[in-house]
């Protein structure tokens, strides 16, 4: 059975990963990022020496951190297997792996970090929303947060997948996060999307597609590729229906 082409929505370098990833399960893979991330470099890097532990909510905290500094000296808490992955292979050591989303990653700290006088940093996007700091905050646990980057809107999807849109061939689209969904359907305002289906990693990401229009949206039951990628098969086969 030919499978329908996914859009690749996730930011660079993940988008690549991700479409290797698709052409292994036998779909045909359109990355078109639509967000761009790019490094903050007006945000000061506090010293890790000062803090007990760095929390990175997604590798690409990861990939920021490394490119500011070679320190790998302080525990790294990781939101989950990709980001623990991407930390072991920055050269961090002791690398704790939570399972979930950023209130799980919470219950994890408070439950195996001992406790500190010094605050853990956290390493994420400028848009990160905060759940993660004030979760630990109800158990006293003071956090640094550090945008070291940010995501902007891309310039436009790619002409292969406007291409798709435009002649309404049934196709699906992943995204990784409410912010990339969002940016998805901006971008493809002028594009007619009653042949899509979607496969979100999270309810919110999942609420852009159904304010487009899109009938058709599974939500990964863990907030992970993993969970994602399950998510899309039960998409596709909304397709064939």
């Amino acid at each position: 059975m030919t499978r329908p082409p996914v859009i690749v929505t996730r930011a660079q370098p993940g988008a690549a990963e991700t479409a290797a990833r698709l052409t292994e399960l036998g779909y045909p893979a359109l990355v078109s990022p639509a967000l761009e991330l790019v490094a903050a470099p007006d945000v000061d890097l506090p010293d890790p020496a000062s803090c007990s532990g760095l929390v990175f909510t997604s590798a690409n905290g990861v990939r920021f951190f490394t490119e500011r500094t070679p320190d790998r000296s302080r525990p790294a808490w990781c939101v989950g297997p990709a980001t623990a992955a991407a930390a072991r292979a920055a050269g961090f050591c002791d690398v704790h792996e939570s399972a979930g989303d950023a209130e799980a990653l919470a219950t994890f700290i408070k439950g195996h970090a001992a406790p500190s006088d010094k605050p853990l940093l956290h390493i994420a996007n400028a848009a990160a929303r905060g759940n993660l700091a004030r979760a630990l905050a109800r158990d006293g646990r003071a956090v640094v947060f550090c945008p070291l980057y940010r995501a902007e809107i891309a310039s436009g999807l790619t002409l292969p997948v406007r291409s798709l849109l435009s002649g309404r061939r049934p196709s699906l689209a992943l995204f990784h996060s409410a912010k990339g969904a969002e940016a998805f359907f901006q971008l493809s305002a002028d594009l007619p999307c009653d042949q899509l289906a979607v496969a979100a990693i999270s309810a919110p990401a999942a609420t852009q597609a159904t304010a487009r229009g899109v009938r058709h949206v599974a939500i990964a039951s863990q907030p992970h590729e993993a969970g994602l990628l399950a998510a899309l098969n039960i998409a596709a086969d909304t397709l064939s229906t």
